[in-house]
């Protein structure tokens, strides 16, 4: 079958309520093509083989009704996924955990190669309905027998072809041979040469045939360009992009409907035209206000994917999208807002760089380049706010206001305190933008080098210098040894929720109940909140200023040595070089589980 539009909605398709209290919570109404065609028969628990391409909405289409027919109250495995990369493994393991966000007692473990083996042996053995892995190290844990996949109900081949591809199919094939005989299979694939459909004859029941046309071609006039998220407030980021990009209309997308009143309202307050337009107005409201955005009362409008649908205002010339969509279809129907009737638009995508795959995700499929875009720096503000101060004062002038009053006042007070009309005039300018500064200063922000990480793009250039020391801040995390933390976990949480580059993350210290950890100073009170939020093991960091002793004592578990031989036997693993007996020096720490992500922490005392 072959369908490109869909009026259905989710509430339509017979999905569980906890599934589609999760749907509701981020924001989708309408599926897909691939979700309206693939999920009433696998909530039939038919065999599917679904053809579509990257980016369409096809974890959602799988990871939706498997959900729904879920036994909550059996921890084995119910639902394996094989996907061809790590990266892909854990972006499919997310989605399930997001879309599950309302079943009690869930749980999904990715696996895979070139992470901690330790660390996935202990989440299988806690239990999980659901397992996320890449081909090699799920045949690795099925010969260990460290994975059941004995009470299995579903499986799940993601971007078959891709595994194919990449040399895998073998693997699959003994993976599949190695599962209950009366599991349902759903095979997806971008396309289908002949050993996938080997593979799906095989291996497959009867299954049910969907074949997707992507629509996925974006405007030749639409100028698309990404930031990827650095360190600076994503709101901070928006505003100076407001301030120096010049735009008549903006859709500003977010992903849930709290978001867009939650920004909108910021918005405001930092004067601008804004408003939110989510699914929760009824339909009098929604039409005023598009008008108004029509009419130039508003500026900007932040919206919901399933609001924003229909909106058809030429002033609309930049789309923003501050939350990244999980697909390239919704990707499209977004930047689509512009460049309507043959003018030009932009559209500017933010990305955290845990999402940087989903980027690729999108420029494979739009088959269109997103070009990296710098933040305004502070020179380029200022230079515009002059601007516009001086036009200000143009239009005074220009439209032949009486100023004889204020030209006697000054005068008079020119001549009662002996000041010049320079100095007059430079504290007026100062009253008029005290609120404003015409002067702005931003700390530097990281390149897209800095971000990504060593494996990441094009991978040139020089090495990243590390930040001095004298602009580091110790604080204290409330997490320890005796919670199990190790540097690399706290590295880890750090860069990926509060989006602070590594080269800023400075000396780690472990202590029993508590850790130290050198950051950036002056860090805003929004970045500090995510941060004291932030859950290592399970603990928050509950992060604070250490403004107490330097705590370069030693470090948890280790006593000072205080002379006399060691017993023999008793010395510290690791610790003493084998041959000279003698104490190696500190060294920078490359962590194993971070070799991946571009994370470096450095001088760990561990």
């Amino acid at each position: 079958m072959s369908e490109e539009t869909t009026d259905l909605l989710f509430t339509e398709l017979g999905l569980s309520e906890y599934v589609l209290q999760a749907i509701q919570s981020v924001g989708y109404e309408q599926p897909s093509p691939i979700q309206a065609a693939a999920i009433p028969p696998l909530l039939e628990g038919r065999d599917i083989v679904g053809m579509a391409q990257t980016g369409t909405g096809k974890t959602a289409a799988f990871a939706l009704p498997l959900l729904s027919r879920l036994n909550t109250e059996q921890r084995q495995p119910q639902i394996l996924v094989l996907a061809p990369t790590r990266e892909l493994a854990i972006q499919v393991a997310e989605a399930f955990k997001r879309y599950a966000s309302n079943i009690p007692n869930f749980q999904v473990v990715p696996i895979y190669g070139g992470s901690d083996m330790a660390g996935q042996l202990r989440q299988l053995k806690r239990g999980a309905q659901v397992v996320v892995g890449t081909p090699g190290r799920v045949m690795d844990h099925l010969r260990r027998g460290t994975l059941d996949i004995s009470k299995l109900q579903s499986l799940v081949l993601d971007e078959a072809d891709e595994m194919l591809r990449m040399g895998f199919i073998d693997d699959v094939e003994w993976i599949l041979e190695h599962t209950p005989k009366e599991r349902q299979t759903a095979l997806f694939s971008a396309t289908m040469p002949k050993q996938i459909k080997n593979v799906a004859s095989k291996h497959l029941n009867n299954p049910h045939e969907i074949r997707i046309k992507s629509s996925t071609a974006t405007g030749e006039n639409i100028e698309q360009v990404y930031w990827m998220v650095s360190g600076t407030n994503k709101l901070d980021a928006l505003t100076r992009i407001l301030e120096v990009e010049p735009f008549e209309g903006m859709i500003i997308f977010a992903r849930t409907k709290n978001a867009t009143v939650e920004l909108a309202e910021k918005l405001e307050a930092r004067g601008y035209a804004a408003s939110a337009l989510n699914g929760d107005m009824n339909q009098q409201l929604r039409e005023r206000t598009i008008e108004r955005l029509k009419s130039g009362k508003l500026d900007i409008v932040v919206a919901t994917d399933v609001a924003a649908r229909g909106i058809d205002v030429e002033r609309v010339s930049h789309v923003l999208n501050y939350d990244i969509p999980y697909d390239s279809e919704a990707y499209v129907h977004r930047i689509g807002r512009t460049g309507r009737a043959g003018r030009t638009g932009k559209a500017i995508l933010f990305v955290a760089p845990r999402e940087k795959r989903l980027l690729y995700t999108i420029e494979k499929a739009t088959r269109q380049p997103i070009k990296h875009m710098e933040l305004p720096t502070g020179e380029a503000v200022t230079a515009h706010r002059i601007d516009q101060f001086k036009q200000q004062i143009d239009d005074v002038f220009n439209a032949a206001v009486d100023l004889s009053f204020y030209n006697d006042l000054l005068a008079d007070y020119s001549h009662q305190n002996d000041r010049s009309p320079e100095e007059i005039a430079s504290a007026m300018a100062y009253l008029l933008q005290k609120e404003r500064p015409l002067q702005v200063k931003f700390a530097p922000v990281k390149s897209e080098r800095a971000v990504l990480g060593k494996s990441d793009r094009d991978n040139k250039g020089p090495k990243k210098a590390r930040v001095n020391d004298a602009d580091l801040q110790r604080y204290r995390l409330e997490v320890g040894r005796s919670h199990e933390v190790r540097p690399g976990d706290i590295v880890g949480a750090i860069a990926n929720e509060a989006n602070i580059d590594s080269q800023y993350i400075g000396h780690i210290k472990l202590f029993d109940e508590f850790s130290t950890v050198d950051l950036p100073k002056g860090m805003t009170p929004e970045v500090m909140q995510v941060l004291k939020k932030v859950r290592v093991r399970n603990r928050p960091l509950n992060i604070s200023e250490d403004n107490g002793p330097r705590h370069d004592g030693p470090p948890a578990g280790k006593k000072p040595r205080t002379g006399g031989p060691k017993p023999e036997g008793k010395r510290a693993p690791g610790k003493f070089d084998s041959k000279s007996k003698t104490a190696k020096p500190k060294s920078k720490v490359r962590h194993k589980d971070q070799k991946n992500k571009g994370y470096r922490a450095k001088n760990v005392d561990s």
